[in-house]
């Protein structure tokens, strides 16, 4: 028996090592494809979204005697005709508002700057030269437009690195195809991953990935509602108050709302300095205050506790995080991929902290 703890225990430490090695290894190459493909994984990580956002209901066509090959390809026609029709309908009006804002977009920065010196000469008076500065004054007059050409810049530049190579064109036509050998595949690849899984923590890491999927699918139904709920309200919104690119302000407000606050408070911020340029006056301002107050407050007390609640386990500080250093990684698909990195993390996170809180390291106490 010695003599067999005494072997059996360098075998043990070893497999361990190997282990981690193994783990260390995986990870490693995983961030070198990305960072030596990153470019082209763009269709083949949005078809893999769709294949999981829309899987749950070719199963369910599955069930009812539909066979998957057929049921996927039923799906996703109607996905793309859906696609398709509100392209239609939508994109003449959305083109059109978007050609209006670009020509129009030099006259609203010279009537930002107008506005913002206006404010700042009034705020210079009432509080004193000491405490608003001449250099404060140039700014906000002179350099409105510099900051409006840097943003274009920096939008631009994120655009154009998440389809440098990839674009748009090619996006339409491969994620269709890729979307249907997913969705077609998925429960053999399933199970092709369930096998590779080593036997001693089968049960462990099929338990968290269980507890990674109850909160992707729980965070991306419900943030889908959201920003769809959102893009309505806001676009209806600012179109009834009279906002002239209401529609393309609303859409994209709704859009981004999928980062917590920031869609919100971009569409209020452009849409204020849109109607203020529009008509300069304090009716309009508060009518698009009012807009985006009552879509946020709809979102906060109505959306989010119905379809998301408390089951997601993503804070909105880590969202935003993951989202910002996934696009400082990696760009656009580093966004695309930065919720599902964070709530495995999460998971795994929550799962080492509850072995740490019972273990001898966190329960006995120190020697005397």
């Amino acid at each position: 028996m010695v003599n067999g703890s005494r072997t059996d225990r360098p075998l043990t430490d070893k497999t361990q090592w190997q282990r981690i090695a193994l783990i260390a290894v995986f990870l490693l190459v995983l961030w070198g494809f990305l960072r030596l493909f990153s470019s082209i994984l763009m269709p083949f990580v949005v078809a893999a979204g769709l294949a999981y956002f829309l899987d749950p209901a070719v199963t369910r066509l599955d069930r009812i005697g539909l066979r998957r090959p057929l049921g996927t390809f039923l799906l996703l026609i109607a996905v793309v005709m859906a696609g398709v029709l509100f392209i239609l309908l939508l994109y003449p009006v959305i083109a059109s508002q978007a050609s209006a804002l670009v020509s129009n977009l030099p006259s609203y920065i010279k009537t930002a700057q107008h506005i913002f010196g206006h404010l700042v000469a009034v705020a210079q008076m009432r509080l004193g030269p000491g405490l608003v500065s001449q250099k404060l004054r140039d700014i906000a007059t002179n350099q409105a437009g510099t900051i409006v050409s840097f943003f274009g810049t920096a939008a631009t530049h994120i655009i154009g690195s998440g389809f440098a190579v990839v674009n748009i064109l090619t996006l339409l036509i491969i994620t269709p195809i890729v979307t249907f050998y997913f969705l077609r595949d998925w429960p053999s690849i399933i199970r092709h991953v369930d096998t590779w899984l080593p036997r001693p923590y089968e049960a462990v890491i099929r338990a968290q990935a269980i507890e990674v999927n109850r909160i992707l699918a729980a965070w991306i139904r419900g943030q889908a509602i959201c920003c769809l709920v959102l893009a309505l309200v806001y676009a209806v919104g600012l179109t009834i108050v009279g906002l002239e690119q209401g529609l393309v302000v609303g859409l994209a407000a709704g859009m981004l709302s999928f980062i917590p606050y920031v869609g919100t408070l971009f569409g209020a911020v452009t849409a204020i300095l849109l109607a203020l340029a529009q008509a300069p006056g304090w009716h309009s301002v508060l009518s698009v205050v009012a807009v985006f107050t009552f879509g946020q407050a709809l979102n906060d007390y109505v959306i989010q506790p119905r379809f998301l609640g408390d089951r997601v386990g993503l804070p909105a500080v880590w969202v935003i995080f993951s989202l910002f250093a996934g696009g400082a990684a990696f760009g656009f698909l580093g966004v695309m991929l930065a919720v599902p990195v964070t709530a495995t993390l999460g998971v795994l996170a929550r799962f080492w902290l509850r072995r740490y809180l019972h273990s001898p390291l966190y329960l006995d106490p120190p020697p005397s």
